[in-house]
């Protein structure tokens, strides 16, 4: 069965509360993740590979139908690239995965009002689901977010406080919240919403027919990659593939703490400043997950990449004029693409976090 402990001290999470710290100040994570049992065949989406006697038998879901999103090969000089296009999901980002899970779980539990917050995908998808399941929720964005994921938390009935400064100053205002005994329900800190993540790896290989040879994914706080890693770590160990795929994380080289830990050789993230980007998605400068991706890529099994602005901006272009509509944020697996060893030249996936309603970008910046 799954267990969820701290990373530190290895306390188990608490039955009766919902902390989303260790009192160590240690993170949260699955010690051991839940099994990957196949699809149910009763139902589509998400959903189909995780309401098992494994892992959510029985319980309530809070659901808006997510998951199932295309894979979609696209022409791209050099390598079989596919696009795994989760900017279909019902509030128009990967999000979604996470939140069914995670809101599902603070409703089993009996939270009826919790706080979180985000550059803006995350508020808007956590918002949307915590109005289908009938939770009351506040979302802290930094002031900078872009509007149609601001407007998206306001329709869905959230209470949205904009927070001057960069995003670490949105992470700082909500921990005021939870420390008055409101319950945080981070996307970042708990673990909770990393098997709803796993699904994309579960989709892939379902699409694909195997496993791929590389996955190209954003890394803000390291969520996105990581539970792709234990989705394929599951298939794995439950014999569904033989082995895991190279990951590739790739970051603005204005915010890059994860690359520049896997560039010095260390197992942690390092300290950065963050400069500005178009890639506000991953503006993360102590991210929560970062630890457990270098763990992972360290001995060979993956790499970290970081791209320029204007390696950014290009791709987002050229990404529009093949038909593919993103946010910025997205545009970085396709920039990390270009920058990839092409004599192997087999079967990759980039992951679209995001569609490009929710960040429009013109000549001259984000509206």
């Amino acid at each position: 069965m799954p267990v969820v402990a701290c990373t530190q001290c290895g306390a188990p999470y608490p039955e009766h509360e919902n902390p989303y710290l260790c009192k160590c100040g240690g993170v949260y994570d699955y010690q051991e993740f839940p099994a990957f049992l196949g699809s149910n065949g009763s139902q589509k989406g998400l959903w189909a590979y995780l309401e098992n006697p494994a892992f959510w038998a029985g319980k309530p879901v809070v659901t808006l139908g997510e998951g199932n999103t295309p894979l979609l090969q696209v022409p791209f000089a050099g390598l079989p690239l596919w696009l795994k296009l989760e900017s279909a999901n019902p509030t128009g980002s990967y999000k979604d995965r996470g939140s069914t899970v995670l809101v599902s779980h603070l409703k089993n539990r009996g939270v009826s009002s919790t706080v979180e917050d985000s550059s803006g995908n995350a508020g808007a998808s956590f918002a949307a689901y915590c109005a289908r399941g009938s939770l009351r929720c506040k979302v802290f964005v930094p002031e900078s977010a872009s509007g149609p994921k601001r407007t998206q938390i306001e329709m869905f009935g959230a209470e949205l406080v904009r927070v001057p400064g960069p995003r670490s100053e949105a992470a700082r205002a909500v921990l005021a919240e939870a420390a008055a005994g409101v319950v945080y329900g981070s996307h970042a800190y708990m673990p909770f919403g990393l098997p709803g993540i796993a699904t994309i790896a579960y989709e892939i290989v379902e699409q694909l027919g195997a496993a791929p040879h590389s996955v190209i994914a954003p890394v803000g706080h390291g969520g996105l990659l990581y539970g792709i890693m234990r989705g394929f770590e599951a298939m794995r160990d439950a014999g569904a593939i033989k082995d895991v795929p190279f990951y590739v994380g790739v970051q603005s080289a204005a915010c890059a703490p994860v690359a520049a830990g896997y560039f010095a050789g260390s197992p942690r993230p390092q300290p950065v400043t963050p400069g500005e980007t178009l890639a506000e998605g991953v503006k993360v400068s102590s991210p929560v997950r970062g630890q457990a991706i270098l763990t992972r890529i360290k001995n060979g099994n993956g790499k970290m990449l970081s791209v320029s602005e204007a390696q950014l901006k290009a791709a987002y272009f050229e990404m529009a004029r093949k038909g593919i509509y993103c946010e910025p944020t997205s545009a970085l697996v396709w920039a990390a693409a270009v920058l990839m060893e092409k004599s192997s030249a087999k079967t990759t996936v980039a992951i679209i976090t995001g569609s490009g309603y929710k960040s429009v970008l013109n000549q001259t910046g984000i509206v």
